[in-house]
């Protein structure tokens, strides 16, 4: 490909997560996304309901059954002549992990805040993750068609909780069954609605039709809000959204595809292209010709009747053509890469190119895991892909004896997609899962038993917190294993792990040796 074409095809690449609290309507708003772009010709619903259809990016049947998001699902549509590589990501506190891992992936992220409840406490901690790494954020304040929390208001509330700097793009006219449009600012121009979420534009808040077909008490209010926003608000500014210090917000109802398309433009007309990567070697820019990439997310059992697993690959620089020669660099072996995927949640197709931006899925038989580096020959390590200590414990016990190798092998791929993680302690039999939420178990023990055939039951487990264990000294860390046994466990990826029983246990532990280092986390490297 020449090399003109080569930097057109990635100045064209949006890569975006969407995140919000849980119930704010982030898997709604992504089905009309995918309406929008034409990717889909129906919209699905979230509600596990048997007479409905379920979500595009809800595809697991435990998602589908709940009617939650519990895997972040990938999806590549076209719209205003970008390529939009769209991550959906579960909004449940219990699945935050999967979360924290594809923000890594993203060059920036779209918000959405209910109307009715504003920033809410997973909002919170979602935007703690995006702050350090300065992730552009575009907000969608969603569920205009229900009553809520006043447009200023809620501007107020995004900045004084976030810390994050709002400028209005679209102005809400009316809320609740008088939502019946929006008042876009930088045109003065207005759009209102029809029975379908079709929108009309028309003149502005002066224009007497509008004042024909919309009550005067609601244009009122409307005029005075934006003359108050354009004085004491924040002016739109491109460099500070870029370095995530203001937000362009959008108002609308997801579920009415209403103000969707009204973002969507606005969406690829400002979020960035793909930005440099930071590795241990080096920062890597979009623009290099040579391939790089890593793996962010692993997903196993996507095909159920081929019992499969695809490594998740965000492509950093150059491009993918079908039999390409990557270095997998964690296993210093080269591999021939023909069949990689492209994605629409559950369904995939060949690709026969992408590039810098786009999100490949590779048929991985075990020998990829979350954090692996591919390149084209050099030795590099990208960075920042976390791996957090769980915060519950349980010993699995096999319903079936027979069946402990299918589970085994369930529990193995179930860690590699970090869905949970798996110890096995050094002394004795015991197998222990760990997760940072409840909701984790479920998940496993339904997948286990459907996609491998290995019903388990759960018990609880004496363990208060985790730590990976690390040292400079082997000898130091060799008397560490053999004096602290009983406590020590392998996870999946053969790393020393330490159970402490309780806290206290742990701080003793880390004053009696103190050139042990016990790491609440740990990033996926694996080298």
């Amino acid at each position: 490909m020449l090399k003109g074409a080569f930097t057109d095809q990635v100045r064209a690449r949006r890569t975006f997560a969407i995140i919000s609290h849980p119930d704010a309507g982030k898997t709604t708003l992504t089905e009309q996304l995918l309406l929008a772009s034409g990717a889909i010709q129906l919209a699905g619903v979230v509600k596990g309901r048997k007479n409905l259809r379920h979500a595009t990016s809800d595809w697991l049947a435990i998602e589908q059954a709940r009617g939650i998001s519990v895997s972040s699902s990938v999806m590549q549509i076209e719209h205003g002549g970008c390529v939009l590589n769209l991550l959906d990501t579960p909004g449940h506190e219990d699945f935050s992990e999967d979360t924290y891992r594809t923000l890594t992936a993203v060059d920036s992220v779209l918000m959405v805040i209910d109307v009715a409840k504003g920033v809410e406490e997973r909002t919170r901690k979602l935007m703690e993750v995006c702050r350090p790494r300065k992730v552009p954020v575009i907000t969608f304040i969603n569920k205009l068609d229900r009553h809520g929390i006043g447009p200023i208001e809620l501007l107020d509330g995004i900045e004084a909780e976030l810390g994050l700097a709002c400028t209005p793009m679209t102005w809400p006219i009316g809320m609740g069954r008088e939502f019946s449009g929006l008042y876009e600012i930088e045109s003065a121009k207005v759009h209102l609605f029809g029975e379908k979420g079709q929108s009309e534009t028309i003149g502005g808040l002066d224009d007497p039709e509008l004042a024909r077909r919309v009550n005067p008490a609601i244009l009122d209010t409307v005029g005075e809000q934006v003359e108050l926003v354009r004085d004491a608000g924040f002016p739109w500014d491109e460099e500070s959204y870029r370095l995530g210090e203001l937000s362009p917000v959008y108002f609308g109802s997801a579920l009415h595809h209403r103000g969707v398309r009204e973002m969507l433009d606005g969406f690829v007309r400002m979020a960035p292209a793909p930005l440099p990567h930071q590795t241990e070697e080096r920062s890597v820019d979009p623009y290099e010709s040579a391939f790089t990439g890593f793996v962010f997310k692993i997903q196993a059992n996507m095909d159920p009747g081929h019992r499969d697993r695809i490594a998740f690959v965000r492509i950093c620089s150059g491009q993918y053509q079908p039999g390409m020669r990557m270095r997998h660099v964690r296993l210093n072996r080269d591999m021939k890469i023909n069949n990689a995927l492209t994605f629409m949640a559950a369904s995939r197709e060949r690709v026969d190119h992408a590039v810098s931006g786009d999100i490949i899925g590779l048929p991985n038989h075990g020998n990829m895991v979350i954090g692996d580096t591919l390149t084209e020959g050099e030795r590099l390590f990208f960075t920042g892909i976390p791996n957090f200590a769980p915060e519950l414990f349980r010993r699995v016990i096999p319903s079936d004896p027979m069946r402990t190798k299918a589970m085994h092998k369930g529990l193995q791929q179930l860690s590699e997609e970090g869905a949970l993680q798996w110890f096995r302690k050094l002394v004795g039999s015991d197998l222990i899962l760990g997760a940072v939420g409840p909701l984790q178990f479920e998940v496993a023990a339904h997948r286990l038993e459907s996609e491998y055939g290995a019903a388990c039951k759960f018990e609880g487990y004496a363990v208060a917190t985790a730590r990976w264990i690390g040292c400079d000294d082997a000898k130091e860390l060799e008397r560490f294993e053999q004096r602290m046994a009983e406590y020590l466990a392998m996870d999946h990826a053969g790393s020393l792990v330490y159970l402490a029983p309780n806290k206290v246990h742990l701080a003793l532990s880390e004053e009696r040796w103190p050139e042990v280092h016990f790491s609440a986390t740990c990033e996926y490297r694996h080298a």
